[in-house]
């Protein structure tokens, strides 16, 4: 009996959500080229740069955050690659994480997926009103810093912000109105907000070319000392390092990199694009590869310009642009680049909490979050309670946080969600419940079960039952042994690139393991369907891609892990206590037909900014 109850709640943990794919013979298929990614990919206002370039300049990496580009560019690729499976290959809908996980993975991955993607969009609005805050502040003279300052810095904890930013938590809560009145993001102001994003960074990164010292990429400690002692600013100059181009080292490029990584390139918009073409196989790689490349050339452009004008301790962490034009005396250029932010950041901030919205929406029309959270104001159609809530949680964050806690907590879950995706890959590449010994087996199997064939057009059946036993399998050991080498190579990189012994052992030790491992997940038999799109070198690029994911997780510090581990017990909480008993999947027949499933776009929470 006990067993049997245990095998109940294991199906509801895995259980899927079922699609009734859309008619295809219906809508035409436009032709796209590989020219479209730069289209689809790189048409998004990349507002994320105007927040992260100064603090991470600062406090992280310095002038190297070039080179933090390039790492995290090179690691997209891995990331890339197994998204563009899990969308194009095994869903034929378009939509977000949460929903391929369900549709894939079963409820309780979606859950955590979607969770931690509520996080990142909740942290991404904190972020970007307290940018707009900085931003305007800096207009009208640093008045408003001022003023609150005096009025609470003595007040406030170290480990929260100087001061409550109540600028942040009034555009937040303006935005809501605007969304619950039934705002929108149209094409004109897409275009409109893409034109001014594009005429902005062209006019940084030609600035720098301009008015750029390279002695600032040659700093040493005299320079600092000067600027110390001629220091008028209104904020205190960043540490010094050990100067010149790499001045936090290694460690500092590797942890600027865990910091941009969460928002480096749109998946979504190019990968959708793909689906889009004749020839994926062809088309996805070289538009992921575009897309990489042109995102690297903007942000590496535009940090070296700023980090050429500025010597890095003086760059302002959260308002970087505007004072680089200041600090060269460029005043005019200076509130130009201003307002253009402001205009960039009001339109990002639109995109983002709508995306929320929707998702939150959605978990709660599926029964996997609170029910009210679902009720619509019936007069415009919008989620007025969870464009509500999910303001309020945003505002609060924007009030107490300062950026750069912040973004360090959203790229946790933003790595933890890539995380997934590579393991989904592997799991529905090699399911653990098929044993084909050959290729006349394995026709036999499809011809007597088809419910384990993979029909990407038929997803309204089951993929396969994920049993309990996968925790023993070798994925889940390569999974910990990854976990424990990441660990030592975090926290203990000197001592095991230096030769010592026991450290340096242990992970030659672990290499060999994993090595060992990959090797038999290579030669279990994979998944005999046919896929529009596959991940090229499997499992080598897969399981890379979860170590790379995981090491830079673990450039985290103790307190974004301690705030992000709240979070997830919170969710959980939320998940065995609610949503495991009031899913529609849960209170719907265990094998649905098609006629009570769902198709993928009613819930697609913003494809834009996942």
């Amino acid at each position: 009996m006990l067993g049997q109850h245990v095998h109940q709640f294991g199906e509801k943990l895995v259980r899927r959500r079922p699609l009734e794919p859309s008619d295809e013979s219906e809508i035409p298929t436009p032709h796209l080229n590989t020219f479209n990614p730069m289209v689809f990919g790189v048409n998004t206002p990349k507002a994320r740069i105007y927040i992260l370039a100064g603090a991470v300049a600062v406090y992280v990496a310095g002038p190297a955050i070039v080179i933090s580009f390039l790492v995290v560019g090179l690691f997209s690729l891995l990331s890339g690659f197994c998204f563009a499976e899990l969308l194009v290959a095994w869903v034929p809908c378009s939509g977000s994480e949460y929903l391929y996980s369900y549709v894939t993975m079963g409820q309780l991955y979606a859950f955590i997926t979607g969770w931690n993607i509520i996080l990142h969009l909740v942290l991404a609005t904190a972020c970007v009103t307290r940018a707009w805050s900085y931003t305007f502040d800096s207009l009208i003279g640093n008045h408003i810093l001022q003023v609150l300052e005096e009025t609470f810095s003595e007040h406030m904890p170290s480990f929260l912000a100087p001061y409550p930013d109540f600028v942040a938590l009034a555009l937040v809560l303006l935005m809501a109105g605007l969304l619950i009145l039934g705002v929108q993001v149209t094409e004109l102001v897409r275009k409109v907000a893409t034109g001014f994003n594009v005429l902005v960074l062209s006019f940084v990164i030609l600035s720098g070319f301009i008015k750029g010292d390279l002695h600032n990429w040659q700093l040493t400690e005299q320079d600092y000392k000067l600027a110390t002692a001629g220091s008028s600013d209104s904020y205190s100059l960043g540490p010094l390092g050990s100067g010149g181009f790499v001045p936090f080292g290694f460690e500092g490029i590797l942890q600027g990199a865990a910091v941009l990584f969460y928002p480096y390139f749109e998946l979504n918009a190019i990968v959708t694009a793909g689906k889009e073409t004749t020839n994926p196989q062809r088309f996805i790689p070289w538009s992921i590869v575009i897309v990489i490349s042109s995102c690297f050339l903007t942000y590496s452009g535009v940090t070296a310009a700023l980090t050429l004008m500025v010597p890095y301790y003086q760059i302002h962490p959260y308002n970087p642009l505007p004072q680089a034009f200041h600090h060269v005396g460029w005043a005019p250029a200076r509130y130009f680049v201003a307002v253009v932010i402001l205009c960039v950041l009001f339109y990002s901030l639109l995109v983002v909490m709508l995306a929320m919205s929707r998702l939150i929406c959605a978990m709660a029309e599926d029964g996997l979050l609170f029910q009210g959270l679902g009720q619509t104001y019936a007069r415009r159609g919008t989620p007025f309670v969870a464009v509500l809530v999910s303001a309020t949680l945003s505002g609060i964050l924007a009030v107490l946080f300062e950026i750069f806690h912040l973004v360090e907590l959203m790229s946790i879950g933003a790595l933890l969600s890539y995380f997934l995706v590579a393991f989904s890959v592997l799991i529905l590449r090699y399911q653990p419940d098929q044993n084909f010994s050959k290729k006349e087996k394995v026709e036999e199997e499809i011809e007597m079960e088809p419910i384990v064939q993979l029909n990407p057009s038929q997803l309204s059946w089951p993929i396969w039952p994920l049993e309990l036993s996968l925790l023993s399998s070798p994925l889940t050991r390569a999974v910990l042994l990854l976990t424990i080498l990441s660990l030592l190579l975090a926290l203990w990189p000197s001592r095991v690139f230096s030769g010592d012994p026991g450290f340096t052992a242990g992970a030659v030790l672990l290499l060999l393991l994993i090595a060992g491992i990959t090797a038999i997940i290579w030669r279990q038999p994979q998944n005999p369907s046919p896929l529009p799109f596959r991940v090229p070198a499997l499992p080598v690029l897969p399981v890379l891609s979860i170590f790379v994911n995981v090491y830079l997780m673990m450039q985290m510090t103790t307190w974004t892990w301690a705030q992000f581990g709240i979070w997830n017990v919170v969710g959980l909480a939320i998940y065995f206590g609610y949503g495991i008993q009031h899913s529609l999947e849960d209170m719907s027949n265990p094998q649905p037909s098609t006629s009570n499933s769902q198709t993928l776009d009613e819930h697609t929470p913003g494809a834009e900014s996942s």
